[in-house]
């Protein structure tokens, strides 16, 4: 590729921003990284961010050289841009490319005859700063660096807690605060998220050459997975209801809050609330919904990463103990062939391994298939009549289109009424559940069902918490069970026995926590 741009497309050149680019321009902002000099060019962009980064935006050619010849006492590569010669043309290929924006400055000037000439300096666009790290994000990401981040959710359920107090005092700095973080933190985490299962299924296709890779770390990778999906498991009913809190102390108030104390220029009271608006609806997503949730999904995604990754090691472990492949079966087959005394003993070898001799080694079978023997050669059997699609695209004749399906409505009507039955009978439950409590009375099957299950969220978490559960139907009847500590023990009468349970005491409410 030249380094010469080509001419820019027109811009509106009174947006602001990275808005003005279009589609073309913004893919000509990554010329310099697939340009021959590529290497001179990212100095030179390098030597720029450090000036940035002491506040020297605009840089005049020589402000460059003296800013590279610093870079090249660490970094002896920075010195092959040459000096004011050669950094000049790379300067005008930047500043065509819209990665730099360059401006007149006759400041500089000593005399008449300078000022005419119009020295020129230079300075990062935004959106070329943006291309810019964008390309140093990727040449010093180490790509195997990937984690899943479990220490972070009793961070977010400390910032859920004090985003309800701030909204509840009216605090809209606070407020601000807290959204944005929570925002910023559930974006890290699920890009850590993606970056991981990318890196597992690098493992997965090169555990073939490099076994040993995963061998080495398989323990790790098993335990941080484990514990990940623990703690998310763990802090996922605390954290959803944290967010309930949250969205009970005013939604549409908090997010004016957030949008009043957003202090971005050239953003309308509109967008910002519209913004916002789309941030809470992502913390909502993320914990609050019972279904299809961002949580719930990562939940399944990390056992289901967890089944792979065990399967993996279970190949793997039988490929290096077993020690044999289809590389190794042909080159000791070949070995076998380079051993043979004479051709008639290579040609026997070759007729008991892949049996080609045989008139029936093309799976067409004679009229009579006991009329020829077997073991007869093909070149003193009688010939066999093909098809004229075997013979020119080596594919058999389709005998008949395909069968018809069989649908029965009358099947599939009964499955789904039994459906709908036992989703009633679920909500109904819950519903009794919630009404008439789990005390003094002895509960029946569908009762005991949902009983068992609530337990079952409630003790997940290892402790004392609370859990709201939906019906299937997914409508608003859900219940919540709450365990809690209490002197002695109480019991529970069922249609399956009694269940006892040593310090604790259940209370099943409604959504709204009314209780019987």
């Amino acid at each position: 590729m030249s380094d010469t741009p080509d001419a820019p497309e027109s811009i509106d050149e009174g947006a602001f921003g990275i808005d003005a680019f279009s589609l073309d321009d913004r893919l000509r902002l990554f010329h310099f990284a697939a340009a021959e000099k590529r290497g001179e060019y990212l100095w030179l962009l390098r030597a720029f961010d450090r000036g940035r980064a002491n506040y020297q935006v605009l840089l005049h050619a020589s402000d460059a050289v003296g800013l590279l010849e610093r870079l090249a006492a660490d970094h002896p590569a920075a010195g092959a841009v040459g000096g004011l010669a050669g950094v000049q043309p790379l300067l005008d290929a930047l500043a065509e490319w819209r990665i730099l924006d360059r401006s007149y400055d006759g400041t500089r000037a000593a005399n008449l005859a300078e000022y005419r000439n119009r020295h020129y300096v230079y300075q990062f666009t935004q959106a070329g700063y943006r291309a810019y790290r964008a390309v140093e994000d990727v040449l010093g990401a180490r790509l195997e660096d990937a984690q899943l981040s479990r220490l972070v959710f009793p961070d977010i359920l400390g910032d859920l807690h004090a985003l309800a107090e701030a909204n509840t005092a009216g605090d809209a700095e606070e407020v601000y605060r807290k959204l944005g973080r929570l925002d910023s933190v559930l974006n890290e985490m699920a890009q850590r998220a993606a970056r991981f299962y990318l890196m597992l299924g690098d493992l997965a296709r090169t555990n073939d050459t490099r076994p040993e890779v995963f061998l080495t770390h398989k323990d790790t990778l098993l335990a941080h997975m484990r514990e990940f999906t623990a703690e998310l498991g763990r802090y996922a009913p605390l954290l959803a209801e944290a967010v309930e809190k949250a969205a009970a102390t005013g939604v549409e108030r908090m997010i004016e809050y957030a949008a009043e104390a957003d202090e971005r220029l050239f953003r309308s009271p509109a967008d910002r609330l519209a913004d916002w608006r789309h941030r809470w609806d992502g913390i909502v997503h993320w914990f609050a919904e019972r279904e299809h949730g961002e949580a719930e999904r990562l939940q399944d995604a990390t056992v289901t990463a967890i089944r792979s990754v065990l399967a993996l090691l279970r190949r793997v472990t039988e490929a290096r103990r077993g020690g044999v492949s289809r590389e190794s079966q042909l080159r000791h087959l070949a070995q076998w062939f380079t051993s043979c005394a004479s051709d008639e003993d290579a040609h026997a070898l070759f007729q008991a391994v892949f049996g080609l001799g045989a008139p029936r080694h093309i799976a067409v079978p004679y009229a009579d298939p006991e009329q020829i023997p077997g073991r007869t050669s093909w070149w003193e059997a009688e010939p066999v009549e093909l098809a004229r699609t075997l013979v020119q695209s080596g594919r058999t004749p389709a005998l008949h289109g395909p069968g018809r399906i069989e649908r029965n409505d009358a099947q599939r009507a009964l499955l789904r009424a039994g459906q709908l039955k036992e989703q009633a009978e679920r909500r109904g439950a819950a519903h009794c559940l919630a009404s008439d409590g789990v005390y003094g009375r002895t509960l029946d099957e569908p009762e005991t069902r949902a009983l068992l299950a609530l337990l079952d969220v409630a003790l997940a978490a290892r402790v004392p918490a609370s859990r709201s559960v939906t019906a299937a139907s997914g409508s608003a009847h859900g219940v919540r069970l709450t365990l809690t500590p209490a002197e002695g023990s109480t019991t529970v009468d069922t249609v399956r026995g009694r269940l006892h349970l040593d310090g604790l005491r259940l209370e099943v409410t409604d959504r709204q926590g009314r209780t019987a």
